[in-house]
């Protein structure tokens, strides 16, 4: 496991700048932010998105946009992918326009897309043939987080490409990790979506619960929040959960798909992972109940219905 240096100047030589040209694929409500990060660093960037609007800003930030994923591709030393699944991400970067097609070789291809392990691999396999490095490099840290550049990322792919890509994910996040091969980046952000929805889940439960025995939950929260229950999900999600505010910083929809990556590679690894799947399963239901485009602390309203609550039942102290 090796981390950025605080240069994060990468390495040095022949055609090798700090600040190369980025192409951003993906400029949604993660991708976007992400993508003015790296223009405030001082990076170039020729952004890409299917709903064209979307580039506007970025545009107006600086950057550049492209009329499609091969253009952008082309002018760029760096490619980066902030996708919704692994078929968009497939789609993406093995189509017939897509990044590995027109991307140079010895050029860098990031994909900070949350996917399975196996398109990881996969996408590695097929760059490496055409002497493109990759990286898989899925992020932590919410809407939030792309905002302000303070993201979590952890690296999986060769050491070597992990060093280069350390100018542009250091604007991106303050915990950049190089946690194994390729692929392993995205087994630990399965990892961590299992950890940030089961907080999720309990958190509400908890909510729940101090309202049935009529106690302020804010002064709760407060206690909560300075103890060994502290946590981010606490210190982001409480307050709105409290105020029933549940606008999408990341979606019910996103997190049930990767709450499906982790359980699938846990079938594959053949362990169990039973609270895993029990949370898997009420985002699943969330989804189910027409929830899916709201923020995932709406798993709220699903714990709330188990007790026999409607959403009206439960309001701010």
């Amino acid at each position: 496991m090796a981390e950025l240096p605080e240069d994060a100047g990468g390495p040095s030589g022949p055609g090798r700048s700090a600040k190369e040209t980025v192409a951003f694929i993906g400029l949604g409500i993660m991708g976007g932010p992400m993508a003015i990060c790296l223009l405030r660093a001082g990076h170039s960037v020729i952004g890409f998105n299917r709903s064209p609007e979307k580039t506007e800003r970025l545009s107006s930030a600086g950057g550049t946009a492209a009329g499609s994923i091969a253009e952008a591709a082309a002018n760029a030393d760096v490619v980066i992918t902030m996708l919704p699944d692994s078929p968009d991400v497939e789609h993406a970067v093995m189509g017939a326009g897509g990044v590995l097609a027109h991307l140079r070789p010895g050029g860098l291809l990031i994909d900070m897309s949350t996917v399975h392990p196996r398109t990881a691999r996969l996408i590695a396999r097929e760059g490496e043939a055409l002497g493109i490095d990759v990286l898989d490099a899925p992020v932590s840290g919410g809407e939030q987080g792309a905002v302000t550049g303070t993201l979590s990322i952890m690296v999986g792919g060769p050491v070597e490409a992990f060093a280069r890509a350390g100018p542009v994910l250091s604007a991106l996040g303050t915990t950049v990790v190089h946690v194994g091969p390729s692929g392993a980046g995205q087994i630990v952000k399965a990892a961590n979506q299992m950890v940030v929805a089961g907080t999720l889940e309990l958190l509400g439960e908890a909510l729940i619960f101090l309202e049935a025995w009529d106690v302020d939950r804010e002064l709760a929260v407060q206690v909560l929040a300075g103890g060994l229950a502290g946590s981010q999900v606490l210190d982001r999600k409480a307050a709105p959960m409290l105020a029933r505010q549940f606008d999408p910083g990341f979606r019910i929809e996103l997190h049930h798909k990767d709450l499906g990556i982790a359980m699938d590679a846990a079938r594959q690894a053949g362990i169990s992972l039973p609270v895993g799947a029990l949370v898997a399963q009420l985002m699943g239901a969330a989804r189910a109940q027409g929830l899916g485009e709201l923020d995932h602390s709406a798993l709220l309203v699903v714990l709330e219905a188990l007790s026999g609550l409607s959403p009206g039942d439960l309001t701010p102290s």
